[in-house]
Order: C-alpha cells, then structure tokens, then sequence
C-alpha cells in the first residue's frame, strides 16, 4: 500500500489540481440563462378586527374616543367616512404612521396635537397595529 509520505504528496498535488481549476468564470453561452426566480414577497400581514378593537380599546380611546369619532383637541375622528387621510391611506401605509406617530410641528399636522409613536404605547406590536386598522376599517 501507500505509505504515509507517498499519500501526502497524492493529496498535495490533487489539491493543487483542485485549485487551478476553480475560479475561472464560465464563458458566456450564445443563449442567456433564465433568470432564477427571487424570494417571493413576503406575504401581506393580516389585520384581526377583533383582536384591533380590543387594542383600540386599551390604547387609541383616550385620543379618538370609544367611538373612533375623535376627541377635541385630541384626536381626529378615524371613520374612513370622516377621514380623508384614513381612506385614502393603505394598511400598510396607516400602520407606518402609527408606528412612527407624527409631531405638533409636522406641516401635515391639521391639529397642531401631537400624534405619538405606537399611540404612545411602546409595548405594542406590529400585528396589534394591522389589527387596529382593520377594526378601523369596519367602522361604517
């Protein structure tokens, strides 16, 4: 059989044969490769109306009221019907505002109020706030 030197210098030179092999780009073909499909994605997270209401409720009342109609000098009704930036807004794009609220001095501020982050509830999750918006879409 082999003895270990002899063994060793097989395996050295495979490897260095391995090595010089390696690294080269392939030639380009006169057809292109189809481009391989990217992660899809990720899916669209869900609201739960009931589980929003019961987030509402704890959180978003003290501003906009049991009713979602507003509180004077507060906050501004969130009826789609009454509000112009909740209708026109998507989930998606409702949820970003709530989880970055907006300040008295923003120019888009119609208040003059402040809006806090996560309605000034730092405990509260991103699938809590998808659920908020779907309660908000249910009110009619």
């Amino acid at each position: 059989m082999f003895n270990r030197k002899t063994l060793l210098t097989v395996l050295f030179i495979l490897l260095l044969a391995l090595a010089g092999c390696g690294g080269q780009e392939a030639e380009p073909t006169a057809t292109p490769a189809p481009d391989k499909p990217t992660a899809a994605p990720a899916a669209a997270v869900v609201g739960d109306a009931v589980a929003g209401e019961t987030v509402y409720m704890g959180t978003c009342i003290a501003c906009h009221g049991p009713d979602a109609k507003g509180v004077q000098g507060l906050g501004k009704s969130l009826y789609p019907a009454d509000s112009e930036f909740v209708a026109q807004k998507s989930d998606d794009e409702l949820v970003a505002f709530i989880l970055a609220g907006r300040t008295p001095d923003d120019p888009l501020n119609t208040t003059g109020v402040g809006m806090p982050a996560k309605g000034g509830n730092p405990a509260i999750t991103e699938q809590q706030l998808h659920d908020v918006v779907a309660y908000i879409r249910t009110l009619k």
